[in-house]
């Protein structure tokens, strides 16, 4: 299809109307030579295959380790926080205590250099609490 006499009209009036140009659109459909063929479906081939998708599975995101590493850090703090609860009640539960060396147990991958220190600092922390009611957990 072919659009043929376009003008604009590029002035407006100043008293708030539209100044029209006097030309004309005309359309027309061209029909001269032959359309071009339409080519067969070609099937999209196995983008990658499993490969891919293992390679996806087994890239490292720097965003997942680092809520991984707040959210162990909290559950650390919260921890530690319910111990000193209870010792201002005056008996502190051993099953904070035994999450406490779970928590400390668990290992912890050391990449992120903002989140490193403060890390070691609450586990040295909770290795203190830790050591207080005797209970001293591996290096």
């Amino acid at each position: 299809m072919r659009i043929e006499n376009t003008n604009r009209s590029g002035t407006v009036a100043n008293r708030g109307g539209v100044a029209r140009s006097g030309g004309s659109a005309s359309f027309v459909i061209d029909t001269g030579g032959e359309a071009p063929r339409a080519q067969a479906p070609q099937s999209a081939g196995v983008a990658g295959g499993i490969e891919a998708l293992l390679a996806l599975q087994a890239a490292d995101d720097p965003l997942y380790a680092k809520r991984k590493a707040v959210r162990r850090g909290n559950a650390l703090l919260d921890t530690l926080e319910s111990i000193q609860s209870d010792l201002l009640i005056g008996r502190v539960s051993e099953g904070r205590l035994h999450q406490l060396m779970v928590l400390i147990g668990s290992a912890r991958e050391r990449q992120l250099a903002g989140l490193d220190p403060i890390l070691d600092d609450i586990e040295l922390r909770a290795r203190v609490e830790l050591a207080k009611f005797g209970r001293y957990p591996g290096m």
